[in-house]
Order: structure tokens, then sequence, then C-alpha cells
């Protein structure tokens, strides 16, 4: 028993399914169940009308598939022309500060290794991880 083999009736069902992705899709959103759609097809076969949407969108796809493409595209120049330099440089700036800092913060709570494996001498105060300096 290495290997299962599906009804003959699943296996068509399953190259149905590959000849329209739209009904992959349909399921994924939660509008169908796929026991559902295999009895309609097994009921009602390929060539009834309820298979008409998903035939349609097939052949149609790629289209809306390019004009979203075309679409998002238009967004990222317009949002770029829009875009002011200066405030975009002190954003970045801003999180390279705060990088900083958690590398900083991190680095500290890590402790110095050295003091760790020299057998534990505990008479000597931790060092505390948050060091206040004045300005």
């Amino acid at each position: 028993m290495s290997k299962k083999t599906l009804h003959p009736s699943v296996q068509q069902f399953k190259e149905f399914v590959k000849k329209h992705p739209q009904i992959v899709l349909e399921v994924r959103r939660g509008n169908s169940k796929w026991q559902d759609l295999f009895e309609e097809w097994y009921l009602l076969g390929e060539e009834d009308s309820r298979w008409d949407e998903f035939k349609e969108r097939n052949t149609t796809a790629s289209q809306p598939d390019e004009e979203g493409k075309k679409e998002w595209m238009q967004q990222v120049m317009g949002a770029m022309k829009n875009m002011d330099t200066n405030q975009l440089q002190h954003h970045v700036s801003s999180l390279s500060q705060a990088l900083g800092a958690i590398q900083g913060l991190i680095l500290q709570f890590q402790g110095n290794p050295q003091s760790k494996s020299s057998g534990g001498n505990r008479t000597s105060q931790p060092q505390h991880p948050f060091q206040f300096r004045k300005d």
C-alpha cells in the first residue's frame, strides 16, 4: 500500500479544476465547499451553465492582472512624485537611531561574556542594564 489511487471520477474532477483555477479561489474565499462543487459537477457535468462564470473568468484572467499591475505602478509613481525627500530623510534617520538604541540595549542585556566565564565572582556588583548620564 504505497499509494492510494483515487476514484476515476475524482481524478476527472481534479482535471476539471486544473482547467478552471477560479474554482479553487471560490473555495478559498469560503463561498463554496469542495464536496458541494464535486457533487454539482458529477450531477450536472462539465458543460452546464453553472460553470460559465469560471470559464469566463478564466479567459479574461490575464487582462485584469495586467490592468492591476499598471494601476499599481501608477500609484507608486504618483506617491514618488508627491514625496518630500527631506521628510523621508528625517524618517530614515529616526529609524536608524531607534535601531541603534535597540542594538545598544541588546548588547547591554547580553553582558560581558568574560565576566560570566570567570567562575561566578558574585561579590562584585552586577552592571545595571540602563546607564543614565547627564547631558
